[in-house]
C-alpha cells in the first residue's frame, strides 16, 4: 500500500468514528405526515416540499435528525386505514392534511400530538374546544372562515353579472361542506341568485351533476375547499369548460388548471406555517397550548384565457384587485 493512500486510510479511521459517536448523541424524532392527495399530484408534491424546507429552515433536517413517514391517500377507507396505521407507530407528532385527515387521525389516537393545515372549520368538526385554546391533542391552520364563502358569490356576480342560477359543489359530508353552502346561502337572496348544492364524492357524481344543471343561460358554478374536488380539479375545470360556466373557485390551483377565478389563502404557505407548529411541538410545547390560527392574506387569482374562452371581460376594477393574472 502507498504511503498517501495509509494516510487517508488511517484519517477516515480516525474521522467516521467521530461522526457516529455525534449522530449518536442526537436523538432521532419521527414525524408522520398523512396527505388527503394522490402522490403524484404535483401540488400535494409542493406542498409537501415546502414542509420539508420549512423544518429544514428550522434545524430539522430528515436522515440527520429527523425521520418523515409521509403516507398518500385519496379514497375515504385509505384515508382510515392510513391514519391507524401512523398513529399505531406512536411518532412524535403528525402533520394532517385537510379535515378528511384529521377526523380519523383523532378516532385512532388522542395522546400522538397532531398538527393540521387547510382545515375549515375545527371547532364544527370537534378537532379542537376552541380556536384560542385547543385544548387536546390538535391544533393547526385554518383554510378559511365562512364569511369567506360568500365573497365567492359575490366575485361571481361581478365577473358574470348576468348569472342567476349557481350550482355550488360541496362535500356533503364534512361539516365544512355544509357551512360553506350555509354561507353562500346567505348572500344569495341580496344578489338574487337561486342555488343548486351539488355533492362531490366522486367523479361520476361530479360530470353527472354538473351536466345536469348546465344547459341554460344564466348558469354559473362555485366550487367550495373540498378535498374531493381538488382530486378533481382539471375534470370540473373542462366541464365548466365545456358547458360555457363562469365559475369561482377556493384555491389556485383550480385557475391553473384552466379555473377562471380563484379567491383564497396560499395553500403552499399554509405547509410553512406547519412546520413552524411542528417544530415547537418538537422543542416540547404542547398543542393544546397553540392557538389555531387562521390566514392573514387571501390571493385573487384570474384566468384571462379562461376568461376570454367563456365570452367574458373582466372588469379593470377586479384585475386591479388580482394578485395574479394568468394570461
Amino acid at each position: 500500500m502507498k504511503r498517501r493512500e495509509f494516510i487517508l486510510l488511517l484519517g477516515g479511521a480516525v474521522v467516521w468514528p467521530l461522526a457516529g459517536r455525534a449522530q449518536q448523541g442526537e436523538r432521532m424524532r419521527r414525524i408522520g405526515v398523512l396527505m388527503v392527495q394522490a402522490a403524484k399530484d404535483p401540488e400535494g408534491q409542493a406542498r409537501l416540499v415546502a414542509f420539508l424546507q420549512g423544518l429544514q429552515q428550522l434545524g430539522w433536517s430528515e436522515g440527520h435528525n429527523l425521520r418523515v413517514e409521509t403516507r398518500w391517500a385519496t379514497a375515504n377507507e385509505d384515508v382510515r386505514k392510513h391514519a391507524a396505521e401512523l398513529a399505531a407507530t406512536a411518532p412524535d407528532v403528525i402533520l394532517a392534511t385537510a379535515t378528511l385527515a384529521v377526523a380519523p387521525l383523532q378516532q385512532a389516537t388522542r395522546t400522538v400530538p397532531i398538527v393540521f393545515v387547510n382545515v375549515v372549520d375545527p371547532v364544527g368538526a370537534g378537532f379542537v374546544a376552541s380556536l384560542a385554546r385547543p385544548g387536546g391533542n390538535a391544533t393547526g391552520f385554518t383554510a378559511f372562515e365562512y364569511g369567506v364563502s360568500g365573497k365567492w358569490l359575490e366575485l361571481l356576480k361581478e365577473l358574470a353579472p348576468g348569472v342567476t342560477r349557481v350550482a355550488v359543489l360541496r362535500d356533503p359530508g364534512t361539516a365544512s361542506g355544509i357551512g360553506q353552502f350555509a354561507a353562500i346561502q346567505s348572500v344569495a337572496p341580496g344578489l338574487r341568485v337561486e342555488l343548486s348544492p351539488a355533492d362531490v364524492r366522486d367523479a361520476a357524481e361530479i360530470e353527472r351533476d354538473i351536466t345536469a344543471f348546465a344547459g341554460t343561460s344564466g348558469n354559473g358554478l362555485i366550487v367550495t375547499g373540498s378535498p374531493s374536488a381538488a382530486a378533481h380539479r382539471e375534470l370540473i375545470a373542462a366541464l365548466a369548460a365545456r358547458y360555457k360556466l363562469p365559475a369561482v373557485y377556493a384555491f389556485r390551483f383550480y385557475v391553473t388548471a384552466g379555473g377562471l377565478i380563484s379567491y383564497g389563502p396560499d395553500t403552499i404557505d399554509q405547509y410553512r406555517s406547519g412546520a413552524s407548529y411542528v417544530g415547537r411541538i418538537l422543542k416540547g410545547e404542547k398543542p393544546a397550548d397553540l392557538p389555531v390560527q387562521a390566514p392573514t392574506k387571501y390571493e385573487l387569482v384570474i384566468n384571462l384565457k379562461t376568461a376570454k374562452a367563456l365570452g367574458l371581460t373582466v372588469p379593470p376594477t377586479l384585475l386591479a384587485r388580482a394578485d395574479e393574472v394568468i394570461e
